[in-house]
């Protein structure tokens, strides 16, 4: 699988290789002076929790935008009308250190509820409304997870099964099997490198063996609106 660099990202991103593995790797994408502020943000919202929504902040509203440095490889991997739907922090450490099964991300944050043929069940996820959208919904997203620390083998790496956002729905109670049998990368990374991912990758993480920080900030994007009155929750504040 490629990987870019910030001197050549302004080229043709291989976007063929996205379509076709599901994950690119971008290196060194923050400045120094990103990466504080996003560590910054980090220990003020999701200290040691598993995740937290982070919205209505302005420290990420150019970062995450089509032509800052995290919103223009969205952009140059779906279209300049990309833009940020939801973003988490994950903070994973000694006491906060937690595994998860494969599986597919498949709920999006919506404003309001309506009735919509295909969209549903409906849920409630850390206070905001969220629904499973039909399968194409999630296709044609990008989501990328941004390295505010080093992600080394033993520090509980993201693992994807390549090419997996193509078997469309997977069954929960499938989703092992259904990974075994695809190639199976693991997402290592430094500080400052951006993976992207075809939104219903199967992926899993195990616990970290060692003691050290893992801080991602995992921002999904969609260069399209929803159908039928229905529309994205955003970044807007809560």
């Amino acid at each position: 699988m490629g990987a870019a660099r910030e001197d050549d990202l302004a080229g043709v991103i291989d976007s063929a290789a996205f379509e076709r593995d599901g994950a690119l790797r971008f290196e060194r994408q923050l400045t120094a002076a990103d990466l504080e502020t996003l560590k910054s943000l980090a220990d003020e919202r999701a200290a040691e929790r598993p995740g937290r929504r982070i919205a209505g902040d302005p420290r990420l509203t150019e970062l995450l935008s089509p032509s800052g440095r995290v919103g223009r490889i969205a952009a140059g991997l779906t279209s300049y009308r990309a833009r940020p739907v939801r973003a988490i922090i994950f903070d994973k450490t000694a006491n906060a250190n937690w595994s998860v099964a494969w599986h597919q991300d498949r709920t999006i944050p919506v404003k309001e509820r309506l009735d919509v043929e295909g969209f549903g069940p409906w849920s409630i996820k850390d206070g905001l409304l969220h629904v499973a959208p039909p399968f194409e919904v999630l296709a044609r997203m990008a989501t990328l997870r941004v390295h505010l620390d080093a992600v080394e083998s033993d520090n509980a790496p993201l693992r994807i099964a390549v090419g997996s956002h193509r078997l469309g729905r997977v069954a929960a109670g499938d989703a092992g099997t259904r990974a075994a049998g695809a190639p199976q990368q693991v997402c290592l990374a430094e500080a400052g490198d951006i993976w992207a991912y075809r939104t219903p990758i199967l992926h899993a993480s195990d616990r970290a063996v060692t003691t050290g920080r893992r801080r991602v900030l995992q921002v999904d994007y969609a260069d399209f609106n929803l159908p039928e009155g229905l529309k994205w929750r955003g970044m807007e504040a809560t």
